[in-house]
Protein backbone atom coordinates (compact mmCIF):
# COMPACT_ATOMS: atom_id res chain seq x y z
CA UNK A 1 0.00 0.00 0.00
CA UNK A 2 3.23 2.14 0.60
CA UNK A 3 5.69 3.00 -1.54
CA UNK A 4 9.32 2.96 -0.47
CA UNK A 5 10.88 6.28 0.69
CA UNK A 6 11.86 9.06 -1.93
CA UNK A 7 15.44 10.23 -1.09
CA UNK A 8 15.02 13.79 -2.60
CA UNK A 9 16.53 16.56 -0.40
CA UNK A 10 14.45 19.38 1.00
CA UNK A 11 15.38 21.80 -1.64
CA UNK A 12 14.98 19.58 -4.73
CA UNK A 13 11.16 18.94 -3.10
CA UNK A 14 10.13 22.74 -2.69
CA UNK A 15 11.61 23.93 -6.06
CA UNK A 16 9.69 21.11 -7.91
CA UNK A 17 6.12 21.77 -5.70
CA UNK A 18 6.25 25.51 -6.29
CA UNK A 19 6.62 24.97 -10.01
CA UNK A 20 3.59 22.23 -10.08
CA UNK A 21 1.64 24.47 -8.35
CA UNK A 22 2.40 27.52 -10.04
CA UNK A 23 1.83 25.48 -12.94
CA UNK A 24 -1.35 23.78 -12.32
CA UNK A 25 -3.41 27.11 -10.41
CA UNK A 26 -4.76 29.84 -12.78
CA UNK A 27 -3.38 33.30 -12.48
CA UNK A 28 0.26 31.47 -10.76
CA UNK A 29 -0.46 32.01 -7.22
CA UNK A 30 2.56 29.32 -6.46
CA UNK A 31 2.80 27.75 -2.61
CA UNK A 32 3.18 29.69 0.04
CA UNK A 33 4.36 29.24 3.30
CA UNK A 34 1.94 32.26 4.63
CA UNK A 35 -1.78 31.43 5.28
CA UNK A 36 -5.16 32.31 3.38
CA UNK A 37 -7.26 33.98 6.09
CA UNK A 38 -10.92 32.82 4.73
CA UNK A 39 -13.90 34.71 5.75
CA UNK A 40 -17.06 32.88 6.63
CA UNK A 41 -19.21 35.62 4.93
CA UNK A 42 -18.54 34.88 1.47
CA UNK A 43 -21.50 33.49 -0.13
CA UNK A 44 -22.18 29.67 -1.12
CA UNK A 45 -19.35 28.06 1.41
CA UNK A 46 -20.01 27.07 4.46
CA UNK A 47 -18.40 28.01 7.44
CA UNK A 48 -16.36 26.03 9.81
CA UNK A 49 -13.97 23.09 10.32
CA UNK A 50 -11.79 21.42 7.54
CA UNK A 51 -10.28 18.09 7.87
CA UNK A 52 -7.36 16.73 5.62
CA UNK A 53 -6.59 13.50 5.82
CA UNK A 54 -2.66 13.50 5.03
CA UNK A 55 0.11 10.69 4.37
CA UNK A 56 2.54 10.34 6.84
CA UNK A 57 5.50 7.82 5.26
CA UNK A 58 8.47 8.82 4.34
CA UNK A 59 7.63 9.49 0.50
CA UNK A 60 5.30 11.85 1.68
CA UNK A 61 7.18 14.38 3.11
CA UNK A 62 8.22 17.29 3.76
CA UNK A 63 4.15 17.86 4.18
CA UNK A 64 2.86 20.80 2.55
CA UNK A 65 0.67 23.27 5.01
CA UNK A 66 0.71 20.57 7.95
CA UNK A 67 2.15 23.78 10.11
CA UNK A 68 -0.75 25.97 9.85
CA UNK A 69 -2.88 23.01 11.03
CA UNK A 70 -4.60 23.92 14.72
CA UNK A 71 -5.20 20.29 15.47
CA UNK A 72 -2.63 17.52 13.89
CA UNK A 73 -3.81 14.09 15.15
CA UNK A 74 -1.94 11.30 14.63
CA UNK A 75 -3.72 7.55 14.31
CA UNK A 76 -2.56 4.24 13.68
CA UNK A 77 -3.46 2.83 10.34
CA UNK A 78 -3.02 -0.93 8.55
CA UNK A 79 0.90 -2.24 9.14
CA UNK A 80 1.51 -0.51 12.09
CA UNK A 81 2.15 3.09 10.53
CA UNK A 82 0.15 6.18 11.10
CA UNK A 83 -1.70 8.75 9.51
CA UNK A 84 -2.20 12.21 9.65
CA UNK A 85 -5.69 14.26 10.11
CA UNK A 86 -4.49 17.42 10.05
CA UNK A 87 -7.74 20.44 11.27
CA UNK A 88 -7.96 23.75 10.09
CA UNK A 89 -10.57 26.77 10.92
CA UNK A 90 -8.58 29.96 12.15
CA UNK A 91 -7.46 30.01 8.71
CA UNK A 92 -6.16 27.84 5.06
CA UNK A 93 -3.20 27.60 3.67
CA UNK A 94 -3.18 27.74 -0.18
CA UNK A 95 -1.95 24.08 -0.92
CA UNK A 96 -2.28 21.12 1.80
CA UNK A 97 -1.35 17.89 1.33
CA UNK A 98 -0.43 15.13 0.02
CA UNK A 99 -3.70 13.90 1.29
CA UNK A 100 -4.46 10.39 1.78
CA UNK A 101 -7.89 8.43 2.27
CA UNK A 102 -9.76 8.31 4.96
CA UNK A 103 -10.46 5.66 8.15
CA UNK A 104 -13.50 4.13 10.06
CA UNK A 105 -11.96 6.12 13.23
CA UNK A 106 -11.62 9.58 11.33
CA UNK A 107 -15.63 9.63 11.66
CA UNK A 108 -15.95 9.24 15.39
CA UNK A 109 -13.18 11.54 15.78
CA UNK A 110 -14.63 14.22 13.57
CA UNK A 111 -18.09 13.99 15.69
CA UNK A 112 -16.51 16.59 18.03
CA UNK A 113 -16.58 19.26 15.50
CA UNK A 114 -20.15 19.29 14.22
CA UNK A 115 -20.48 19.02 11.11
CA UNK A 116 -17.10 19.33 9.55
CA UNK A 117 -16.00 19.34 5.94
CA UNK A 118 -13.43 16.27 5.02
CA UNK A 119 -11.25 16.22 2.15
CA UNK A 120 -9.39 12.98 1.76
CA UNK A 121 -8.26 10.86 -1.53
CA UNK A 122 -10.78 8.04 -0.90
CA UNK A 123 -11.65 4.92 0.77
CA UNK A 124 -12.14 1.42 1.26
CA UNK A 125 -14.81 0.78 -1.37
CA UNK A 126 -16.91 -0.16 1.83
CA UNK A 127 -16.69 2.40 3.85
CA UNK A 128 -17.93 4.55 1.25
CA UNK A 129 -21.68 4.37 2.30
CA UNK A 130 -20.71 4.90 5.97
CA UNK A 131 -18.96 8.41 4.71
CA UNK A 132 -21.43 9.35 3.10
CA UNK A 133 -24.17 8.90 6.03
CA UNK A 134 -22.12 10.17 8.37
CA UNK A 135 -22.69 13.89 9.84
CA UNK A 136 -19.83 15.95 7.53
CA UNK A 137 -19.19 17.23 4.08
CA UNK A 138 -16.98 14.60 2.37
CA UNK A 139 -15.35 16.22 -0.62
CA UNK A 140 -13.03 13.70 -1.92
CA UNK A 141 -11.36 14.33 -5.57
CA UNK A 142 -14.52 13.29 -7.29
CA UNK A 143 -16.84 15.88 -5.99
CA UNK A 144 -14.39 18.14 -6.50
CA UNK A 145 -12.30 17.45 -9.14
CA UNK A 146 -10.57 21.22 -9.66
CA UNK A 147 -9.54 21.52 -5.93
CA UNK A 148 -7.01 18.60 -6.32
CA UNK A 149 -4.12 18.40 -8.39
CA UNK A 150 -0.83 15.58 -8.32
CA UNK A 151 2.26 16.77 -7.92
CA UNK A 152 5.87 16.22 -9.83
CA UNK A 153 8.18 15.90 -7.51
CA UNK A 154 7.44 12.34 -5.83
CA UNK A 155 5.66 9.17 -7.09
CA UNK A 156 1.54 8.69 -6.65
CA UNK A 157 -0.07 7.59 -4.62
CA UNK A 158 1.94 10.48 -2.40
CA UNK A 159 1.69 13.69 -4.78
CA UNK A 160 -2.11 14.35 -4.41
CA UNK A 161 -2.30 17.69 -2.81
CA UNK A 162 -5.51 19.78 -2.59
CA UNK A 163 -6.26 23.80 -3.21
CA UNK A 164 -8.59 24.30 0.13
CA UNK A 165 -10.04 28.07 -1.41
CA UNK A 166 -11.41 25.52 -4.55
CA UNK A 167 -13.74 23.41 -2.47
CA UNK A 168 -17.10 24.53 -0.67
CA UNK A 169 -15.65 25.60 2.79
CA UNK A 170 -14.82 28.67 4.00
CA UNK A 171 -12.77 28.53 7.58
CA UNK A 172 -14.95 29.74 10.54
CA UNK A 173 -12.15 32.50 11.98
CA UNK A 174 -12.16 30.54 15.00
CA UNK A 175 -9.23 27.92 16.15
CA UNK A 176 -9.65 25.06 16.17
CA UNK A 177 -8.83 24.03 19.73
CA UNK A 178 -11.79 26.79 20.60
CA UNK A 179 -14.19 24.19 18.94
CA UNK A 180 -13.71 21.59 21.03
CA UNK A 181 -13.90 23.47 24.48
CA UNK A 182 -10.26 24.04 24.82
CA UNK A 183 -8.53 27.40 25.71
CA UNK A 184 -4.98 28.53 26.03
CA UNK A 185 -3.96 29.81 29.11
CA UNK A 186 -1.88 29.35 32.31
CA UNK A 187 0.45 25.62 32.95
CA UNK A 188 -1.31 23.66 35.24
CA UNK A 189 0.97 23.24 38.81
CA UNK A 190 3.33 20.29 39.34
CA UNK A 191 4.71 18.76 36.37
CA UNK A 192 8.27 17.42 35.36
CA UNK A 193 10.96 18.89 33.03
CA UNK A 194 11.57 17.06 30.30
CA UNK A 195 13.83 17.67 27.10
CA UNK A 196 11.69 15.45 24.68
CA UNK A 197 9.13 12.54 23.92
CA UNK A 198 8.39 9.81 21.48
CA UNK A 199 5.25 8.09 20.65
CA UNK A 200 5.94 4.33 19.12
CA UNK A 201 3.53 2.71 16.86
CA UNK A 202 4.22 -0.95 15.04
CA UNK A 203 5.90 0.60 12.26
CA UNK A 204 6.43 4.36 13.51
CA UNK A 205 7.91 6.82 15.83
CA UNK A 206 6.73 10.47 16.26
CA UNK A 207 9.34 12.40 18.63
CA UNK A 208 8.74 16.10 20.21
CA UNK A 209 12.27 17.92 21.51
CA UNK A 210 11.60 21.47 23.52
CA UNK A 211 12.91 23.71 21.66
CA UNK A 212 13.44 27.04 24.07
CA UNK A 213 14.63 29.38 21.64
CA UNK A 214 11.22 28.92 19.62
CA UNK A 215 8.30 27.94 22.81
CA UNK A 216 7.80 24.98 20.57
CA UNK A 217 8.48 21.25 20.85
CA UNK A 218 9.58 20.91 17.44
CA UNK A 219 8.30 17.36 15.69
CA UNK A 220 10.59 14.37 13.66
CA UNK A 221 8.91 11.81 12.00
CA UNK A 222 10.48 8.36 12.03
CA UNK A 223 13.67 9.67 13.42
CA UNK A 224 13.72 12.60 10.82
CA UNK A 225 12.81 16.12 11.53
CA UNK A 226 9.28 16.87 9.94
CA UNK A 227 9.82 20.17 8.02
CA UNK A 228 8.11 22.17 5.91
CA UNK A 229 8.05 22.47 1.92
CA UNK A 230 10.49 25.24 2.82
CA UNK A 231 12.85 23.56 5.34
CA UNK A 232 11.54 25.04 9.10
CA UNK A 233 11.59 21.79 11.61
CA UNK A 234 7.46 21.90 12.37
CA UNK A 235 6.80 22.82 15.60
CA UNK A 236 4.05 22.21 18.11
CA UNK A 237 2.61 24.78 21.59
CA UNK A 238 0.99 21.68 23.06
CA UNK A 239 1.13 18.09 22.83
CA UNK A 240 -1.24 15.68 24.17
CA UNK A 241 -0.76 11.53 24.09
CA UNK A 242 -3.77 9.80 24.90
CA UNK A 243 -4.35 6.33 26.15
CA UNK A 244 -6.81 4.65 23.83
CA UNK A 245 -7.68 1.82 22.55
CA UNK A 246 -7.08 0.36 19.34
CA UNK A 247 -8.71 -2.65 18.04
CA UNK A 248 -9.37 -4.49 14.37
CA UNK A 249 -12.58 -2.58 12.29
CA UNK A 250 -14.53 -4.38 9.79
CA UNK A 251 -12.46 -3.04 7.11
CA UNK A 252 -8.92 -3.85 5.33
CA UNK A 253 -6.93 -2.11 2.55
CA UNK A 254 -5.92 -4.04 -0.60
CA UNK A 255 -3.45 -6.45 0.53
CA UNK A 256 -5.68 -7.62 3.57
CA UNK A 257 -4.49 -6.24 5.74
CA UNK A 258 -7.09 -5.05 8.45
CA UNK A 259 -7.70 -1.86 9.37
CA UNK A 260 -7.57 -0.61 13.42
CA UNK A 261 -9.81 1.52 14.78
CA UNK A 262 -9.20 3.61 17.44
CA UNK A 263 -11.87 4.53 20.14
CA UNK A 264 -11.78 7.85 21.24
CA UNK A 265 -15.05 7.97 23.11
CA UNK A 266 -14.31 6.90 26.76
CA UNK A 267 -11.86 8.03 28.99
CA UNK A 268 -8.08 7.04 29.81
CA UNK A 269 -4.66 8.66 31.06
CA UNK A 270 -3.24 11.20 28.96
CA UNK A 271 0.10 12.91 29.26
CA UNK A 272 0.39 16.59 28.18
CA UNK A 273 3.16 18.15 27.11
CA UNK A 274 3.73 22.18 27.26
CA UNK A 275 6.21 24.89 28.28
CA UNK A 276 8.94 22.53 28.38
CA UNK A 277 7.18 20.20 30.71
CA UNK A 278 5.11 16.98 31.10
CA UNK A 279 2.07 16.62 33.20
CA UNK A 280 0.23 13.62 33.60
CA UNK A 281 -3.80 13.87 32.77
CA UNK A 282 -6.68 12.35 32.46
CA UNK A 283 -8.76 12.22 29.45
CA UNK A 284 -12.64 11.51 29.13
CA UNK A 285 -15.54 12.10 25.89
CA UNK A 286 -19.25 10.91 26.64
CA UNK A 287 -20.47 10.26 23.37
CA UNK A 288 -19.77 10.97 19.76
CA UNK A 289 -21.11 14.33 19.77
CA UNK A 290 -19.34 15.07 22.96
CA UNK A 291 -15.97 17.23 23.24
CA UNK A 292 -12.99 15.83 24.60
CA UNK A 293 -12.23 16.75 28.33
CA UNK A 294 -8.66 16.90 29.72
CA UNK A 295 -8.33 17.52 33.12
CA UNK A 296 -5.23 17.42 35.79
CA UNK A 297 -5.31 15.46 38.62
CA UNK A 298 -6.88 18.27 40.45
CA UNK A 299 -10.02 17.32 38.60
CA UNK A 300 -9.78 21.02 36.53
CA UNK A 301 -9.19 21.42 32.63
CA UNK A 302 -5.78 21.72 31.56
CA UNK A 303 -4.97 24.67 29.95
CA UNK A 304 -3.09 24.59 26.82
CA UNK A 305 -0.09 26.91 25.33
CA UNK A 306 -0.27 29.21 22.23
CA UNK A 307 0.29 27.62 19.01
CA UNK A 308 -0.90 24.40 17.32
CA UNK A 309 -1.72 21.04 19.10
CA UNK A 310 -0.64 17.64 18.50
CA UNK A 311 -3.24 15.07 19.68
CA UNK A 312 -1.66 11.47 19.15
CA UNK A 313 -3.00 8.28 20.21
CA UNK A 314 -1.47 5.51 21.47
CA UNK A 315 -2.52 1.99 22.15
CA UNK A 316 -3.07 0.92 25.93
CA UNK A 317 -0.37 -2.16 26.19
CA UNK A 318 1.21 -0.98 23.28
CA UNK A 319 4.81 0.29 22.84
CA UNK A 320 2.99 3.75 24.07
CA UNK A 321 5.28 6.90 24.82
CA UNK A 322 8.46 7.32 26.67
CA UNK A 323 10.35 10.30 27.69
CA UNK A 324 13.57 10.90 26.60
CA UNK A 325 13.35 9.77 22.89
Amino acid sequence: MFAAGVKTSVAALFTALVLTVTAACTGGDGLSPSPRSSSPSDAGRPAGVLAVKIDNVASARPHTGLEQADIVYVEQVEAGLSRILAVYSSGLPLVIGPVRSARETDLELLRQFGRPTLAFSGAQSRLLPVIDRAPLEAVPPSKAPGAYFRGQDRPAPHNLYLRPERIPFTASGVDAVEELGLRAGSPPPGGEPADSRTVRYPSASVTFTWSAERDRWLVSLDGSPARTADGTQIGAGTVVVQDVTVRPSDFSDRSGSVTPFTETVGSGSAVVLRDGRTYDARWSRSAAEADTVFTGPDGRGVDLAEGPLWILYAARGGAGSTAGG
